[in-house]
C-alpha cells in the first residue's frame, strides 16, 4: 500500500523547497503527496505564477490561519492541523525549516504518533532569545528523521537527536529547484536596460535590521558610496520597501515572480542581502554575496561557498563591498551533497 506523505508550509518560501518533494513524490509509485497550507486560500502573497514557475500544483489543503501573533499562529495551527488529521489518515509528516506554524504542526503530529520529518534540520543561531530558534529546537527533538543540508548541521542534529531519531545528509533542497528551473529562469520584463554582471542586488527581509532606522541608513549610506555607479536593484515590498524608499538612492522594484528573480540573482555582478535562501542560492551560482547577519544557518555558504558575513557593521559593509567591486572576492565552490539530488534521497528514506 502507498504511504500517505503529508507536506505543511508555512509561509510563500517554504513552496520553493518542497516543490522538487511534491515532484519526486509524484513520480513514486509507493507513496502520495497530501500538501497542505497553514495559511489562507487567497494569501496575495500566494500568486498564480508562484506555482506555475516551480511547475508545482497549489496546496489540496489550506489551514486558514492568517495571524501576525506568533502565538496566536501556533495555537491556531495545531487547532487546525489536528482536525485535518482527523478526516486525513498519514503515515508521515514533512515539516519545513522553522516557523511558528512549522512548530505547531510537529507538536500535533508526534501528540498522534505519526512519524515526523523535519526538512533542513539542525541549523542553529545559539541564540534563544530568537522565536525561530526555540521552534529550531523543538522540531529536531521531536522528529523522527532528520533531514540535514550540510556538515555542521548534521553534527548538530546528531548530537542532539532521541533514542528513536534518525539524523541524514541529504543536501540542500533549494539547489533542487534551481537546478530543475535554471534553463528556465528570465530576465524581468520591468527591468530591460540591465547588464548581465554588471548590477549589485539588494534585499531586505529581517525585522530586527529594519526596526533599527538609524543603522540601516548608515549602511545603506555605504552601499551607495562604495557602488558609486554601479546599479543597485532592490525588489522590495511591505516594510522593507517602506525603510529603503527614503533613505538610498538604489532603485527599488516591485517584486520579481521566481523564475525572473532568480535570473536577476544568478546574473548579478554580486549580491546583498539579510536572506539565508538568497545566500544559499548565490553559492549555487558562484555569485559574491555580503550577508547583512552575524551568522547563516548554512556555514558551508561561507566555508565553501560565495558568502561574506558582514553582520548589521556598516564598515565591515564597506571593506567587503569594495573587495567585491574590485574582483578581490574569495573561490568558492560548491558544498557537498548540493547536486540537486535531494528530494530523490529523501522520499527514498520514507518510502525504504
Amino acid at each position: 500500500m502507498a504511504k500517505n506523505i503529508c507536506i505543511i508550509a508555512g509561509a510563500r518560501p517554504n513552496f520553493v523547497k518542497v516543490s522538487p518533494l511534491v515532484r519526486a513524490i509524484g513520480k513514486c509509485d509507493d507513496a502520495q503527496c497530501l500538501l497542505v497550507y497553514a495559511g489562507c486560500e487567497d494569501d496575495p502573497t500566494l500568486e498564480p505564477s508562484l506555482f506555475d514557475d516551480l511547475q508545482m500544483p497549489r496546496p489540496q489543503y489550506f489551514l486558514g490561519v492568517d495571524s501576525t501573533s506568533l502565538n496566536e499562529i501556533t495555537s491556531r495551527v495545531m487547532a487546525a492541523f489536528d482536525a485535518f488529521l482527523d478526516e486525513h489518515p498519514v503515515d508521515v509528516v514533512i515539516v519545513v525549516d522553522d516557523l511558528a506554524s512549522t512548530m505547531a504542526a510537529a507538536i500535533v503530529t508526534k501528540k498522534r504518533g505519526i512519524r515526523l520529518a523535519h526538512l533542513v534540520a539542525g541549523t542553529r543561531s545559539f541564540d534563544i532569545n530568537m522565536p525561530k530558534e526555540i521552534n529550531r529546537l523543538v522540531i529536531d527533538a521531536l522528529s523522527d528523521y532528520l533531514f540535514t543540508a550540510g556538515v555542521r548541521s548534521t553534527g548538530i542534529a546528531t548530537r542532539e537527536q532521541s533514542e528513536n531519531s534518525q539524523t541524514y545528509m541529504v543536501g540542500n533542497i533549494l539547489m533542487d529547484t534551481l537546478r530543475f528551473n535554471y534553463n528556465r529562469l528570465r530576465k524581468p520584463a520591468s527591468l530591460p536596460d540591465i547588464c548581465e554582471g554588471e548590477y549589485l542586488v539588494f534585499t531586505l527581509n529581517r525585522r530586527a535590521l529594519i526596526a533599527d532606522t538609524d543603522n540601516l541608513a548608515k549602511m545603506l549610506q555605504v552601499i551607495r558610496e562604495v557602488a558609486g555607479s554601479t546599479p543597485i536593484i532592490a525588489p522590495l515590498r511591505g516594510l522593507a520597501r517602506q525603510a529603503v524608499e527614503n533613505l538610498t538612492a538604489v532603485r527599488i522594484v516591485e517584486p520579481l515572480n521566481y523564475l525572473e528573480f532568480g535570473w536577476l540573482t544568478a546574473h548579478a555582478k554580486g549580491i546583498i542581502t539579510d536572506s539565508g535562501n538568497v545566500s544559499e542560492e548565490a553559492t549555487f551560482n558562484g555569485v559574491p554575496c555580503i550577508t547583512l547577519n552575524n551568522y547563516t544557518e548554512h556555514q558551508e555558504t561561507v566555508s565553501v561557498g560565495s558568502n561574506v558575513l558582514v553582520g548589521e557593521d556598516p564598515e565591515k559593509l564597506r571593506d567587503a563591498l569594495s573587495q567585491l567591486l574590485a574582483g578581490n572576492w574569495k573561490k568558492c565552490a560548491l558544498p557537498d551533497r548540493w547536486d540537486g539530488r535531494t528530494a530523490e534521497r529523501i522520499v527514498k528514506i520514507l518510502v525504504n
